[in-house]
């Protein structure tokens, strides 16, 4: 006998409630917002977390190549734009490169990767097999963690201008800049997602890859800790 789905709000209330998982509460990022990290410790969290935001672009263009409506691609196509840029040395990936370059990394040994410990990659990769592999609402109930980054970001920027000296507000311009359009981005991903996932089937599909998702995030701190131990 089929389950019968849950409400709209039940279900908003199960993927909320994965909030406690969300990498935010991670031991590293704990350490990071204290000022407990030294030199070393940053680069090591920048440029792994570089391998992150360089392939995010790769997993919305999975999403927007499984997807068959096309409101759905023009509304998803910002998300590429957005971190490529419309333009060569623009977007957040460019603003990302900046902070790698403020905790002393060269540009050079970020693009090159040189500093990616296996399990970051791991994790990394996983992520942008599902999406690739998964259908495409499932890929996009996967990115409801930008319902839980915006706070964690604006708590970032006034951490880390108190307890890292040599880093300038404008080198944290990839927070400072993306704090109102993640809250933005989180509001339409879950209206996409509660307007797609109808059946209970869906729905259970959902909160798992988005369980799945926060997996993933502290599968790379936990190889960030361990690499900077």
């Amino acid at each position: 006998m089929p389950v019968e789905p849950l409400s709209e709000s039940a279900f908003i209330a199960e993927l909320r409630g994965l909030s406690g998982r969300y990498w935010g509460t991670h031991p590293f990022h704990h350490r990071l917002h204290a000022g407990e990290l030294d030199e070393r410790g940053l680069r090591i969290w920048a440029a792994n977390r570089w391998y992150y935001q360089c392939v995010l672009p790769q997993k919305d263009a999975a999403i927007i190549s499984n997807c068959p409506l096309p409101e759905i691609r023009r509304q998803w196509l910002d998300r590429i734009v957005y971190h490529d840029g419309a333009g060569a040395g623009t977007g957040g990936i460019e603003r990302w490169l900046r902070l790698c370059t403020a905790v002393g990394l060269d540009r050079d040994e970020v693009l090159d990767e040189r500093h990616v410990v296996p399990g970051v990659r791991f994790a990394v990769d996983a992520y942008v097999t599902f999406a690739r592999t998964k259908p495409w609402w499932e890929a996009v109930a996967s990115g409801l963690t930008e319902m839980f980054a915006g706070h964690l970001m604006q708590r970032r920027v006034a951490d880390m201008l108190a307890h890292y000296s040599w880093i300038a507000r404008e080198d944290l311009a990839y927070f400072t800049n993306r704090i109102d359009k993640v809250a933005g981005e989180g509001k339409d991903t879950l209206d996409i997602v509660v307007r797609h996932c109808v059946t209970r089937e869906q729905q259970d599909r959902a909160i798992a890859a988005l369980s799945f998702k926060c997996d993933v995030l502290w599968s790379m701190l936990d190889a960030i800790e361990r690499a900077a131990a």
